[in-house]
């Protein structure tokens, strides 16, 4: 029987199920990973088809359906160290990384492939050399931040160690040459076997067909697979209305209606607040730079909304909007994010996707739905030369004017790949000089007053 819990937000009741937040919020863990979209939407559709001849109570199913959804909560702290080690695009690193198996032909191949591809000779050949000589560290360097993060943001969104564990435990194979742990068999926590397996049907399902998953699960068998499960998938893959089934467009609602999308678990205000906190954690790892962006873009947007006489209620609200802001930059390259000089024209074409994808993203989520705008204007400007949608004066709300003025002073004062952190009082005389042109000035004064309190 279903549960649906109810909450109130700006004064009215909606109906929150935490699948659909969790499972909405996972997009943006699909564009960091370079994956198609609803990549792990469809990927808990497979686990979770699979859980159904297993014998596995409701608390198990839940715990293994919120597995299958976040298993990438972890993915965006590894990006920047990816972009340094092999000097290459994060996002197709990523991608293509998911269709290579353990043999040293493929590896060999995908690292010369994509390994300073875009580098002089001198400097590409050096860098091959350096992976290839400490390939084994460099790659449980990633993995293990990977995995170790994504289970410590599980945690944060109240979820049992076991789906912390199993988070942890994605990259285990079963013979034993996986990592970050190197777990071997029944050593590796079910809810991570079963994920696995779901990502790479996922993944050869959408570049090369249901054969072709077929055959990729028989081949790795008892080498990253748990060879009792494989047979279970690929009963899966050969139902006759598997591959519509599969590409339903109704899949993803079925996924956030379903039992465990919601079972035990009561979405309130404050879980609401934890969870934004934990997606600010993942926006944030993406690169050094943006180390703890979100969070204190949340801290001088809810001092502007103090002094400006916000509600409690708004306030929080605001805060919300801050924390996830730039939920769309998972989706840029660190190529681009963390880039030492000027971006040329075309990177900063894609900069400007960011905002958008921003919007995308939480317009997905029917209790973010009315913050995506504002969270999406945050490089907009008074005089209509911002981005993405060159809004007037009359079109920016305050909400938005606020949420622009904490993301710039955050910006000038915080270290960024092509600058130091500015002192305080060249941060405000820049600011100065863009309000009426870039920035709101009672938004701005606001700022500067609670600077004055701290």
């Amino acid at each position: 029987m279903q549960s649906h819990h109810q909450f109130s937000i700006a004064s009215a009741t909606t109906v929150v199920r935490l699948g659909e937040i969790l499972g909405a919020l996972s997009h943006a863990l699909d564009l960091t990973e370079g994956q198609p979209n609803g990549h792990c939407v469809r990927c808990c559709w497979l686990g979770m088809q699979v859980a159904q001849v297993l014998d596995l109570t409701p608390t198990q199913l839940s715990d293994l359906y919120f597995t299958l959804l976040l298993k990438d909560l972890g993915c965006s702290s590894n990006a920047a160290r990816i972009c340094a080690l092999y000097l290459t695009d994060d996002i197709r690193f990523k991608r293509d990384f998911k269709l290579v198996d353990s043999s040293a032909r493929q590896g060999l191949e995908f690292l010369l492939n994509h390994t300073a591809s875009q580098s002089g000779l001198v400097q590409r050949l050096r860098a091959v050399s350096n992976v290839l000589k400490n390939s084994d560290d460099i790659v449980g360097e990633v993995m293990q931040v990977r995995c170790d993060r994504g289970a410590e943001i599980a945690r944060m969104m109240r979820f049992s160690e076991d789906v912390a564990e199993a988070i942890a435990g994605l990259d285990e194979h079963w013979d034993g040459g996986g990592r970050p742990a190197g777990l071997r068999g029944v050593e590796i926590p079910l809810y991570s076997r079963i994920a696995l397996l779901a990502q790479v049907v996922d993944v050869f399902m959408a570049e090369l067909g249901v054969d072709a998953a077929i055959a990729e699960l028989k081949t790795r068998s008892g080498h990253w697979f748990d060879p009792d499960l494989v047979p279970v998938f690929i009963e899966l893959l050969l139902r006759p209305d598997f591959e519509a089934e599969f590409n339903d467009p109704e899949l993803e609602a079925l996924v956030f209606a379903s039992e465990p999308a919601h079972t035990g678990r009561v979405v309130d205000e404050d879980y609401l607040d934890e969870i934004a906190s934990a997606f600010a954690q993942v926006i944030d790892a993406k690169s050094p730079f943006t180390h703890g962006h979100s969070e204190r873009v949340a801290q001088y947007t809810d001092s502007i909304c103090a002094e400006m006489g916000y509600s409690t209620e708004r306030r929080r609200w605001m805060a919300r909007a801050a924390l996830l802001h730039d939920i769309g930059k998972l989706g840029i390259s660190n190529t681009i994010l963390d880039k030492p000089g000027s971006l040329t024209d075309t990177e900063f074409d894609l900069i400007k996707l960011h905002p958008v994808m921003s919007k995308e993203i939480l317009s997905r989520v029917s209790v973010f739905q009315d913050m995506a705008v504002t969270a999406a204007a945050h490089h907009e400007r008074l005089d209509g030369k911002g981005y993405p949608d060159g809004m007037s004066a009359e079109d920016l709300t305050r909400d938005m004017r606020i949420l622009t003025v904490a993301d710039i002073f955050d910006a000038l004062t915080a270290d960024r790949p092509y600058r130091p952190a500015m002192p305080l009082e060249k941060a405000l005389s820049i600011m100065d000089d863009m309000v009426g042109c870039a920035i709101d000035i009672d938004c701005y004064a606001a700022l500067q007053d609670a600077i004055a309190k701290s």
